[in-house]
């Protein structure tokens, strides 16, 4: 029986201090590791590069959003796993967001945070829960089945917010969540305009048929 591969997708942008750390408690659960450096200052690349990572250097800085779906369009098959490189999602859950897709119970699996830290944030998980029932649609720790991704590309937004669940949701996923708790990190939270937009744009796909 051969046996599922699992790809852990990193977006990342000036993380040379933290995204080492990361990749080493990744590779513990995963069988590849893929970065995509958002057109970086610092050496995240080289510090991923070094630790056995596979790169895929931007030349101009695309966003989260697009980052996330070149990653997906690179990875051929078999289970994604989403994680951001600043170290906030922990690694070592990665068996329980994988375990409910290797036991045909789930396609798309969501890290679900106790706590969804922006206003804004929660606003677009709670228009996006009224049509799909997930309390978390922010989250950046995921696990999901490339073979659902067909058509990804056409995602609109500058985050995931709301519009990656509602994409999964539409072709007839099943979404489980699990708990988890985020490491606390020091980084600046400042106002997420971008999600002003988002919060239209998901709205705008709640409603499409």
């Amino acid at each position: 029986m051969n046996r599922t591969k699992i790809t852990a997708l990193i977006p990342a942008y000036n993380e040379e201090n933290r995204i080492g750390k990361v990749i080493e408690d990744v590779k513990k659960h995963v069988d590849e590791v893929l970065v995509i450096d958002d057109a970086s200052s610092d050496r995240t690349a080289e510090v991923a590069k070094k630790l056995g990572a596979n790169i895929i250097r931007n030349s101009e800085n695309l966003g989260y959003l697009k980052n996330i779906i070149k990653g997906i369009k690179l990875i051929d098959s078999g289970i994604i796993v989403t994680i951001d490189a600043d170290g906030e999602h922990p690694a070592d859950r990665i068996p329980d967001l994988v375990a409910p897709i290797l036991n045909n119970e789930a396609d798309l699996v969501l890290g679900k945070r106790k706590k969804i830290p922006r206003f804004s944030e929660r606003i677009i998980s709670f228009i996006t829960r009224l049509k799909t029932g997930v309390y978390d649609a922010g989250t950046g720790f995921r696990a999901f089945k490339k073979s659902f991704t067909d058509g990804i590309k056409n995602l609109k937004g500058s985050c995931t917010c709301g519009v990656f669940v509602l994409f999964f949701y539409k072709k007839g996923a099943r979404i489980k969540e699990v708990d988890i708790e985020e490491i606390p990190i020091e980084k600046p939270r400042g106002i997420a305009w971008r999600h002003f937009f988002q919060f239209f744009i998901v709205l705008s796909e709640i409603f499409k048929k």
